[in-house]
């Protein structure tokens, strides 16, 4: 079968005196966001290109398919399908969550305290029905303070326009109209006549906080705040003493934030500190303090607080560590629980607030873990928490824990249906040079029978982008790859917080190629190691993950057997220079701004993926998009595909699949979801295997 040929149509593009030519440009839709919301309005040639791709890439996994199958049998059965969530005890009522062996959707339960009948008050499987739609998205769902009504956001494209539902729980009657375009973030009133929500402008950005009485036309709604600075979108929620409302507004650099107290009558939005430009700061309320999560004066970051009329008057409660990334902090009424990332190693501390002692908390003898708490009632005067942690290699296990007398009891572990034998398989955490002597942290799961002469398969994972550090916990679905010899490895490279704000800065603006040049990096140190060879590596990554497995096939494609890219941001230039895109502007602290700076302008033109395509050799490659992602738009992996078919040289395979109904997180359900990971395994199993 013959690859798909996507028309060219001539385009000289110039910026800052230099030109360069796009031979695919014309896909881009100027009512692009339109199409997001309506695919009917998708141009009529790239629509059929689209699907010409789609029945290409059929055609060719049609060998694996099988295998699919197999990978997506073996993963469910890892699953404990009805399988039921810890309670948690709110002021009236417990509540938990279900899932079944036949649905897709999780079930929320609740009942009232002292009493045994259980109640279901949102049951995903019987709504998705409802909904007439094959994507369902849920945003938010959640219980008005006097139990009577329930809020929900939805999203039936995957375009993230969410829908607010507000209902009657006790008769699923709506007892509102619909508001639509909004960012699906629902927040009470405390007395339960209001709602807050943020709705959507032209651009799909969340630029306003609107008040919406119940039972009143969405008309009069009143607006409460708006943000005027074209960079910041807005976030809003409840302070952990439900004093305050609290309004977050800032891109992935820069906060600026206001609150005003729950129990106003006509809200209106106080300033907590003006924004600074690189100062990132979060708020919270407890007691009579406002507590403060920031890197003002502290590279990688700290806690202050101030009484809630002093505001200005800062105290240190947890003060800034040298390469130690201070988390967030969960307070109880004696308790303060908080979290470190030490060398990209996440780290939890109690601190009794009577006497300030504090102290780690001590979870396994893994080196690697995830360490997590979480509260097991509304009430806060208690000694009582939940404790758990996962490792690459030990499904989560969960304790009630004791902060007074330290006593853990195992209350729940997941269970892994088809068996799980954690003897089997070796978890390392290594280092490598990059090649400016910074030190790469690599996590490393593989089996323990795999081979360590070079000839096993590595699948190599990297992100790298706006701070956001990856994990080291189990994955059941990963199992299918490892058991099968292929050992899994996370690079943890520049451009996540791994090792603290530095690690983030190195790799974004004009340091961008960092993040690019670490990844190749763990690659030849896997290599030179023996964990395995040129050739047999397999590069993944999504989103601005993409990019990293854009840049990289085009600065050392020898180094992999195959690539895996979904949603892949991989025209960044051309989505830098569209100021109305959804996420452009927003992100002028972490790319650049090339419209206006020539050497941003530059400097992206230098790695962007699609403007960096060379006459050479290739891996395989399988790319994955959805036509309503409004993050990483479809058109880019589409141009990025054909333009690759024109360049490269070999007769490796390059598969395109568009997902027609589904977001920037592809499929929804978790049938859906399990579908999209194994035909990534099945593809890169067969590659390893040479199957395709």
């Amino acid at each position: 079968m013959k690859a798909p040929i996507l028309k060219k149509i001539k385009e000289i593009k110039e910026c800052h005196g230099i030109k360069w030519e796009d031979n695919y440009s014309w896909i881009h839709q100027k009512n692009i966001l339109e199409v997001l919301k309506n695919s009917s309005k998708l141009n009529k040639d790239v629509r059929e290109y689209l699907e010409a791709e789609n029945k290409f890439t059929q055609y060719h996994l049609k060998k694996i398919r099988p295998l699919q199958k197999e990978l997506f049998k073996e993963m469910k059965g890892r699953i404990k399908l009805d399988n039921i969530s810890l309670p948690f005890k709110d002021k009236n009522y417990e509540y938990w969550t279900k899932t079944t062996k036949s649905g897709n959707y999780s079930i929320k339960l609740r009942r009232k305290l002292n009493l045994k009948n259980a109640e279901v008050y949102w049951d995903g499987n019987k709504e998705h029905k409802l909904s007439n739609s094959e994507y369902f998205g849920i945003g938010d769902l959640t219980v008005s303070y006097n139990d009577k009504l329930l809020g929900y956001s939805l999203d039936l494209k995957g375009s993230e326009y969410y829908t607010i539902y507000i209902r009657q729980i006790s008769d699923n009657k709506l007892v509102s109209s619909k508001i639509t375009e909004t960012s699906g973030n629902i927040v009470f009133s405390l007395d339960d006549k209001y709602i807050f929500y943020s709705k959507l402008d032209n651009n799909h950005r969340p630029k306003t906080v609107f008040r919406h009485k119940i039972g009143t036309p969405v008309k009069n709604d009143v607006l409460i705040f708006e943000e005027k600075n074209k960079r910041f979108t807005l976030g809003l929620g409840i302070s952990s003493d439900e004093k305050y409302f609290i309004v977050s507004s800032g891109d992935h650099t820069t906060s600026e934030i206001y609150y005003f107290p729950t129990n106003d009558i006509l809200p209106k939005p106080k300033l907590f500190k003006k924004a600074k430009e690189g100062i990132i700061y979060s708020l919270n309320s407890w007691g009579k303090y406002f507590y403060i999560h920031t890197n003002d004066k502290a590279e990688d970051f700290k806690i202050c607080k101030c009484l809630h009329n002093k505001t200005n008057n800062w105290e240190d409660v947890v003060p800034a560590k040298t390469e130690v990334l201070v988390g967030g902090i969960t307070m109880l009424n004696n308790w303060m629980i908080r979290s470190e990332t030490v060398n990209a190693l996440p780290k939890i501390f109690v601190r009794d607030l009577n006497t300030n002692i504090e102290e780690e908390l001590l979870f396994s003898d893994e080196e690697v873990y995830s360490p997590g708490i979480s509260l097991a009632q509304k009430n806060r005067d208690t000694d009582n928490i939940l404790i758990s942690y996962n490792s690459p290699k030990t499904p989560e296990r969960v304790y009630s824990y004791n902060l007074k007398n330290k006593k853990k009891k195992l209350i729940k572990e997941q269970e892994v249906p088809s068996g799980h034998i954690r003897s089997n398989y070796i978890v390392e955490r290594l280092e490598c040079l990059s090649h400016d002597g910074r030190k790469v942290p690599l996590t490393i799961t593989r089996h323990k029978d795999s081979k360590l002469d070079g000839s096993s398969n590595v699948l190599l994972y990297g992100y790298g982008s706006y701070g956001s550090s990856m994990g080291a916990g189990f994955s059941s679905t990963r199992l299918s790859l490892v058991n099968r010899n292929i050992i899994w490895v996370t690079a943890h490279i520049r451009g996540g917080m791994e090792r603290g704000m530095k690690w983030w800065e190195e790799g974004k603006m004009l340091n961008k190629n960092n993040t690019f040049k670490d990844y190749i990096a763990v690659a030849n140190y896997l290599i030179k190691n023996k964990y395995t060879s040129k050739n047999k590596i397999i590069g993944m990554g999504g989103s601005a993950g993409g990019l990293l497995m854009g840049a990289v096939a085009n600065q050392a494609p020898d180094l992999f057997l195959g690539i895996i890219m979904a949603v892949p941001f991989v025209d960044s230039l051309t989505t830098n220079l569209d100021h109305s895109l959804p996420l452009t502007i927003g992100e002028f602290k972490e790319f650049g701004n090339a419209k206006k700076y020539k050497s941003h302008f530059k400097y992206i033109f230098s790695y962007a993926p699609y403007n960096n395509i060379k006459k050479m050799n290739y891996p395989h490659m399988l790319i994955t998009t959805s036509l309503s992602d409004n993050r990483v738009l479809f058109d880019e992996p589409a141009k990025y595909t054909a333009k690759l078919r024109d360049y490269k040289t070999d007769n490796n395979i390059l598969l395109l699949k568009t997902e027609m109904q589904a977001g920037h997180g592809g499929k929804s359900g978790r049938d859906g979801q399990l579908e999209e990971i194994a035909l990534d395994y099945a593809f890169t199993i067969s590659l390893t295997k040479n199957i395709l």
